[in-house]
């Protein structure tokens, strides 16, 4: 039995309540399904074959589909975010993002947190909380390991705040540790006509550019839906009352909306990357909200052969959203500052065959 005197309700924790060290279960375990599968097709539209077909993935190697790998990303997030983001005023960033075995239809999973990392703002009304974060399937097998970092309001400006801690983290994510998430497919068997581009790995170099002309317009209701479905309960997000009284005097899109609205659009272009296997470090660089179109390009930053591997090879992407501005000119900066367009700097890891 627990304490009764303890209150009943959750506010979420404030900046104050942290401390390094910290490990946070979360709650609410997720049996994933496939019509999470098709309500994520719906929403954002991915239209990679491995993921959309279950006799294209068995043709390659797969038993099946897997769920798309930021479907699964997002749902774990969203286990984390009561405890860790729910007082938050923007999640800042992504690092060290490793997708570690591919998730099924079917599968339970569940997160752990540990605090890394603590820093109050000099406003002394925020702080940015690091965590690391590893979702896990039934059996207690590792499916997803990353890094995060959220400004969380504090709940009292004069509390003292916790010991301070940066972290220091890896600026990639080394090509060594990339292939756990995919397995060993008949790249001979990958038809390329079937999954929409003729470009395999080796057609790609790096310093090139691909503007993926495509945009989609945020909509309000997809965006509610979409949040929902991870259980992600950031007030920043929901709560039209309370957001009308804060800075942007709106909800926030969540960050993850813009990331999978981009991993969509980089199918013009990127068809065949069927897999992403790692995020090296993430940046949102301004608020998303409805209404707005958001557009992609990609640089390819690097490209990398898989030790034991000879199917698959790695392409390190930088994939950049925008806001109401198509890319065919590559907009990233403007002087020493962000274009004024941008919304998200993104560099990551996807796999290609070969």
């Amino acid at each position: 039995m627990s304490d009764p005197s303890l209150p009943k309700t959750n506010p979420g924790n404030f900046f104050e309540d942290f401390r390094l060290g910290q490990e946070i279960r979360h709650a609410t375990p997720r049996t994933v399904t496939t019509g999470d599968a098709a309500l994520y097709q719906g929403l954002f539209g991915p239209r990679f074959a491995v993921q959309s077909s279950d006799a294209f993935a068995r043709t390659i190697g797969y038993p099946r589909s897997p769920l798309d790998d930021l479907l699964v990303f997002h749902v774990v997030f969203g286990k984390t975010v009561p405890d860790i983001s729910l007082n938050a005023v923007a999640n800042l960033g992504y690092a060290n993002c490793r997708f570690l075995k591919p998730v099924y239809a079917g599968a339970t999973l569940n997160a752990v947190s540990e605090v890394i990392g603590l820093r109050e703002n000099a406003n002394r009304k925020t702080g940015i909380v690091y965590v690391r974060s590893r979702g896990f399937d039934e059996a207690g097998e590792a499916v997803l390991d990353y890094v995060r970092w959220v400004m969380v309001r504090k709940r009292d400006e004069a509390a003292p705040a916790p010991a301070e801690k940066v972290p220091e983290l890896p600026k990639a994510v080394e090509p060594t540790q990339l292939g756990t998430g995919c397995p060993k497919i008949d790249a001979a068997a990958y038809d390329t006509v079937l999954a929409g581009s003729p470009h395999r790995f080796g057609d790609y170099r790096a310093g090139e550019k691909i503007d993926h002309v495509d945009g989609i317009t945020v909509e309000e209701a997809e965006h509610m839906i979409a949040t929902r479905l991870y259980q992600n309960t950031a007030r920043i997000h929901f709560n039209q009352f309370a957001e009308s009284k804060g800075r942007f005097g709106r909800r926030l899109i969540y960050g993850g909306h813009a990331i999978s609205l981009a991993r969509a659009l980089s199918f013009n272009g990127l068809g065949n990357a069927f897999h992403v296997a790692a995020i090296n470090g993430g940046r949102h660089v301004a608020p998303l909200f409805a209404g707005l179109t958001v557009f992609a390009w990609s640089e390819v930053l690097a490209t990398a052969e898989l030790p034991g591997r000879k199917d698959i090879g790695a392409l390190r992407l930088r994939t950049i959203a925008t806001k109401d501005r198509p890319c065919p000119d590559f907009p990233l900066k403007d002087g020493d500052d962000y274009d004024p367009a941008v919304l998200l700097d993104l560099d990551y890891w996807v796999l290609m065959p070969r």
